[in-house]
């Protein structure tokens, strides 16, 4: 794997605490800006809204600079956005950084995927993938519990200002790594587009939107079940999201090394286990036991049919590399701005912290139905393979 895709992967890490992050500060800016945890569950939301709409936007946008240059100009707005988040008094102000941030970590995202599978061989795609979620997972056990501690030690504002600190070395290793030059003259927005009509692609991205939605719904209300179900202290919340995203490096790992040889595998026995998982967290989560296990368990579940998804989505949209990786990062954060206002909406009818682990459960017996259906109309041709 080229010292690149490790590099380009570093800066997703930077980018993947700032959208975790919120799982752990959620109490405390609700606190300071005198709004409600839903409320103050929206941020994720709005940063996911960002990445959905930003996604394919800034992708098309993106097809007509040189990789390094969209890379360079997405991350430095990123860097910005978050030294305004952290020095605001606004919740609306919050809001609109979180959207454009996302905007910015959106079109990085989508330029990041086409520069990693362009310097792989055609049938590595699922192991450059797990390079670039493994950025991601390693912000879950580094970087968003510690982000947790310094909102709990600091206050909220101070894991803002790590994120800003922590993409400068990023915005260096992007320049020193990644290629200069032009613009591929061979890239076009129509051919790009014409290839994303394939139904194949469409079910993907869908079963990765259900898959996604149930993982923030439940993840991004982690803390509050926790510390109100659960009754541990807020000071074992950054461990819990170190175990949660010890789980999900575990399932990118395990993605990475089948995701290219048997897809079908392991996505039909994570998508079964899933369900199964949500409905035993909420039905033990009073359990400090069971919930050890389960953060760890369903963490490593949720991610590894994610970024088998992923993967599969590019390879069903090989003559679109940069908009085949934007769409699957749009439809990642469909589930992932459904996934906190469902979740919210639970608790704020009044079922409880608990609810968002039932409508998780719920959330992937839909995509396992959707791809029963979609299975049930292609008998002649398996939708992974």
């Amino acid at each position: 794997m080229p010292l690149a895709v490790y590099l380009l992967g570093l800066a997703v890490f930077a980018q993947g605490t700032s959208e975790f992050m919120l799982s752990g500060l959620v109490p405390g800016i609700a606190r300071d800006l005198h709004v409600s945890v839903p409320a103050a569950g929206l941020l994720t939301s709005a940063f996911a809204i960002g990445m959905v709409v930003g996604a394919p936007l800034m992708a098309l946008l993106s097809l007509r600079w040189p990789r390094r240059s969209a890379l360079l100009a997405f991350l430095v707005t990123f860097l910005v956005m978050h030294v305004v988040g952290a020095v605001t008094t606004s919740y609306a102000v919050l809001l609109g950084t979180r959207v454009v941030a996302a905007l910015a970590n959106a079109g990085f995202l989508a330029v990041a995927v086409a520069t990693a599978i362009a310097m792989v061989a055609p049938n590595a795609k699922g192991r450059a993938t797990s390079v670039l979620l493994g950025g991601v997972t390693i912000a879950c056990v580094a970087g968003v519990p510690g982000g947790a501690l310094l909102g709990e030690v600091w206050g909220w504002r101070s894991a803002f200002w790590a994120v800003a600190i922590a993409l400068v070395p990023a915005v260096i290793a992007v320049l020193r790594s990644v290629p200069g030059g032009s613009p591929d003259p061979d890239t076009g927005a129509h051919g790009e587009l014409r290839s994303l009509r394939r139904p194949r692609l469409l079910v993907i991205l869908l079963l990765g939107a259900l898959v996604n939605g149930a993982t923030f719904c439940s993840f991004t209300y982690l803390a509050p079940l926790l510390t109100e179900v659960t009754g541990l202290g807020s000071a074992w919340l950054p461990a819990m999201l170190a175990l949660f995203g010890l789980g999900s490096f575990a399932g990118v790992t395990v993605s990475g090394r089948i995701a290219d040889v048997r897809p079908v595998r392991l996505l039909v026995i994570g998508g079964l286990a899933l369900p199964i998982g949500w409905a035993a967290f909420a039905l033990t989560s009073g359990s400090p036991m069971a919930v050890v296990a389960l953060v760890f368990v369903q963490g490593t579940l949720s991610f590894a049919v994610g970024s088998t998804l992923i993967s599969q989505a590019l390879y069903a949209a090989t003559g679109a590399p940069t908009l085949g990786g934007a769409f699957a990062t749009a439809a990642l954060n469909v589930g992932a701005a459904a996934g906190p206002w469902l979740g919210g909406s639970a608790i704020g009818a009044g079922f409880g912290y608990r609810s968002p682990l039932w409508v998780s459960a719920l959330l992937v017996t839909a995509a396992l139905a959707l791809a029963g259906i979609a299975g049930l109309r292609r008998r002649r041709r398996p939708l992974m393979t």
